[in-house]
Order: structure tokens, then C-alpha cells, then sequence
């Protein structure tokens, strides 16, 4: 089948560039190009259709076809379309140009336009909506995180309705969230819970109703096992050296690797350090943290929402005295974090990511392919990834219940390792992952009719409005 990924914000190159470094550059990219790279290993075309970029701040983004190594333009193309200037625009600022993104696709494919399409996250659904208005291709949608979870994890009330809209474009995002449902010919989430719990939400009834459940594929995705494994990559002999020598200890250690975003609760495990001695004399903790050396030293080079993420947690660390305690490393690819984690598995390691609410949890699996044994919140997709007792679960919102799974997880640390990396063999796998959507698209590839509409409304003010006046 010839598959078509529309993702137009954010962006793919060769490099990865920028990669999870950018708002509009998160977890989704990582996910479409694994899955589009493991629908090509199994014999399949794909197209990821992204927006052209020809910003000098931006030189990433700027040809119009690319490819990845190892892959071919026959087989696997980056296609970069024009449209809404060229400069870069953060997604919120996109809405408007989604209407003419897809015209220039249909230019672009003519006469032989591709069997299938896949949109991920709400622009990408909201595209392949209209692609299925004019060239009748079914679609299904990935939503990765919806507008709804936001808007209410965010605080947002009747008072301050404005300014969120003027920031966050909620009106938009929801109505294309609504549309996506509507028209995909199946929903695709991660877990049963992100099912049941975010797509229940009160802004989405009208469009999908979880309890259809023929309308969902619960497909999981994956871990790359050419880098994420126990066994050593070829040239890390060198990074290994570096990494030593910046932790000499022996350990073990509690390991954290995530973005600086409040939502991940890193604070939560140096909480956990603090209040408990006895996990304290058990372990040291390291702070993968990509950007910065000196998490002591200038911040400059963070943004100002990094920084205020950051700076609690330094200011923690010394006031408990544990900068002894604390390693810092910036980790600057997925290979050498691979390493990293092979690095401190091998000293009797766990991970830990404490994050108040994870949709999925695909940092967890990659830290457990490595060997790390593996404590995780238990507010969502970890719940179901370690349901079988491959890991530890924990309150995030609760730092006595933290410190008492990463005690527990350093006790049983080899058979939890053992488990995780079994665990990940036989559920998470990219390859498992392109299997399934394929199957899903070989299920619903029938052609839909035309409706020839490109003029598809963007506005739920209204119910929105609703909504949060129901909620006083």
C-alpha cells in the first residue's frame, strides 16, 4: 500500500533536528517516522507530508523531498509543501493555512494519490479530513494528546477563556479533534485508558462514542531495537568514558531522563530524595537533562518555561544538601541515551519517570529494553504497559509513595530488569506497531465518497464556552 502521514506542524529531516527540543517537535515525530520507516521495512510506500520551511532560523526544512538514511526516495519521502508563507509558525498560528496545505497535496499527487493516510495529532486529522473531502481516501486518526485534557490541565476557566483561546487556539484544535473523529474510518490510541478516559470527555460527545468500540485500534507503539537493547552499539565505547567519568560512583542510581516540562513531576523524585533518608543511602540520583551543562550554573540557554521548571528543582537539591548526591549529564541523541541507560543498568539501576499524567509512557519501555528496571506513575498509559508486574507503579502526586517504589525497585532491580526487557519483546516493537496499522488500513482502505468540501468549519467557542460555565 502507498501510505500518505499528514503532520503539518513540526517538521522531519534526516538529523532529527530539533527533535523533542520544541514544543512543536515532541513525541508524535519520533513516533510517525518509526512507523513509517517499519511500514517500508515491511514493503510498503509511504509519503509524511509536512509544511515547507525556508527560514534562515530553520535551514533544516527548506527541500522540498527528503529522505532518511538507508531509505529511498522510491520507497519512504519527507515531502515539504508550501503553504502559509515561509517562515516558521508555531502550530497554535497554523489553523488558517490547513485549508490551502491540502490543496497542494492534491496539486502534488495529481492523478496517482496515495491508498491511505494517516493524521496524527489534531492538524494532521483535521488534513486528512479534508483530503478524504476531495480525493475520497480513507484515513484513520491519531491524536497522541488531545485539546480537552489540555484546556482542563491547564486551569482554564470562564474568567480566563480569552487569553487561553488567544494562546492555545482551543476553539480550533477541539473542532478539528471533532471532525477527525467524525470522519476517520477507525481512532487509533495508544491504551484502552487513553481510550475511555480522553475520548469521553464532555467537548467530544457528538463525535465519537467510546463504547463503539469497532470505531477504535488500540495499537501500542514501540521501541527502536536497533538502538534501545541491552547489547552495546558499535563506536559507544567513547561516550561510555565520558559518561564514567562524569558519575564515578558505583552506584546504584535512580535515573530521569525527560524534557523540562512541569507536567513531568521531576521534581517529584528529588522530593522523594529529600524526604527519605533511606533511599538516599541506597542511591544516588542522575538527571539526564539535553541543553545544558552546568544545572548549577547560567540557565540562559533554556527557555524562560525550562527555567521555571528547573530552578525549583536546583533550589531543592541545595537546600536539602544532596548535591553530592546528584549527577547532571547532557545527553544529546537517542544513541547515546541508549548508552546512558546501558551504562547505569549494568551499576544495578532504575528509571523513573514520575509525570502526573503520561498518555503513553514510551520513555519507560526504552529505559526497560536497556535493562533499566522501571518505576512509573501510575496515571495512564504506564498502568497497562506494567500491568503485568514488569515495573513499578506509584502515586505522582505522592513523594513517600515514590521513595517507596524506587526502594522497591532498586531490591528487585535484576528480575524487574529481566522482566521489562521480555515485556518489551514481545509487546513493544515498532514492527508489532506498523503490523497493526496496516491491518487496520488493509481493514478500512475502501474508498470513500468525494464530498468536494475544503471550507470544513474551525470554531467550537460555543461549546466550549459551555462547557467551562457548567464547571463554575
Amino acid at each position: 500500500m502507498h501510505f500518505a502521514f499528514l503532520n503539518p506542524q513540526g517538521n522531519f529531516d534526516a538529523a532529527d533536528s530539533h527533535l523533542t527540543e520544541h514544543p512543536d517537535f515532541g513525541g508524535q515525530l519520533v513516533y510517525v517516522k518509526e512507523v513509517a520507516q517499519s511500514l517500508v521495512d515491511l514493503g510498503h510506500r509511504v509519503d509524511i507530508l509536512t509544511r515547507l520551511v525556508d527560514d534562515p532560523e530553520w535551514p533544516e526544512f527548506s527541500e522540498p523531498i527528503a529522505t532518511y538514511p538507508g531509505y529511498d526516495e522510491a520507497s519512504l519521502r519527507i515531502i515539504r509543501i508550501p503553504c502559509g508563507g515561509p517562515r516558521f509558525l508555531a502550530k497554535e498560528r497554523l489553523w488558517p493555512r490547513m485549508p490551502e496545505f491540502v490543496d497542494r497535496v492534491v496539486r502534488f499527487y495529481g492523478d496517482a494519490p496515495p491508498d491511505f493516510a494517516t493524521g496524527h495529532y489534531a492538524d494532521g486529522g483535521y488534513c486528512s479530513a479534508l483530503l478524504k473531502a476531495h480525493l475520497g481516501i480513507p484515513f484513520t486518526f491519531t491524536g497522541h494528546s488531545l485539546g480537552a485534557q489540555k484546556l482542563d490541565k491547564l486551569g482554564t476557566t470562564a474568567d480566563n477563556w480569552p487569553e487561553m483561546e488567544e494562546r492555545f487556539r482551543f476553539s480550533s484544535r477541539i473542532a478539528a479533534e471533532r471532525l477527525s473523529m467524525e470522519q476517520a474510518s477507525r481512532i487509533i490510541t495508544s491504551t484502552e485508558q487513553e481510550r475511555d478516559e480522553q475520548y469521553s470527555h464532555p467537548l467530544y460527545q457528538g463525535a465519537v462514542d467510546v463504547s463503539a468500540r469497532e470505531r477504535f485500534s488500540v495499537i501500542p507503539p514501540g521501541v527502536n531495537m536497533t538502538v534501545f537493547t541491552r547489547e552495546p552499539n558499535d563506536g559507544e565505547a567513547d561516550i561510555l568514558a565520558r559518561l564514567a567519568a562524569r558519575v564515578e560512583s558505583d552506584g546504584p542510581f535512580v535515573v530521569v531522563s525527560s524534557r523540562l516540562d512541569e507536567k513531568k513531576n521531576i521534581i517529584g523524585v528529588v522530593e522523594a530524595f529529600a524526604r527519605s533518608e533511606t533511599l538516599r543511602r541506597n542511591a544516588e540520583l542522575v538527571l539526564c537533562i539535553r541543553g545544558i551543562d552546568d544545572i548549577y550554573g547560567d540557565l540562559s540557554a533554556l527557555s524562560n518555561d525550562e527555567r521555571a521548571v528547573l530552578e525549583p528543582i536546583v533550589s531543592l537539591i541545595v537546600d536539602a544538601d544532596m548535591r553530592d548526591l546528584v549527577h547532571h549529564l547532557n545527553i544529546q541523541s537517542q544513541r547515546d541515551l541508549a548508552a546512558t541507560y546501558r551504562l547505569f543498568a549494568n551499576r544495578r539501576s532504575v528509571f523513573a519517570l514520575t509525570a502526573f499524567y503520561e498518555p503513553f509512557g514510551l520513555a519507560p519501555i526504552e529505559a526497560a529494553a536497556c535493562g533499566l528496571a522501571c518505576v512509573a506513575t501510575k496515571n495512564g498509559g504506564p498502568s497497562e504497559i506494567f500491568a503485568d508486574g514488569s515495573g513499578v507503579l506509584v502515586d505522582p502526586f505522592d513523594p513517600t509513595d515514590i521513595a517507596n517504589g524506587l526502594l522497591r525497585a532498586l531490591d528487585q532491580q535484576r528480575d524487574l530488569s529481566d522482566r521489562g526487557v521480555e515485556r518489551v519483546l514481545s509487546t513493544y516493537t515498532w514492527q508489532k506497531t506498523a503490523e497493526n496499522y496496516y491491518a487496520v488500513a488493509r481493514d478500512v482502505a475502501s474508498p470513500a465518497e468525494r464530498s468536494g468540501n475544503n471550507g470544513i468549519p474551525l470554531d467550537s467557542r460555543e461549546r466550549i464556552e459551555a462547557y467551562l460555565s457548567s464547571r463554575k
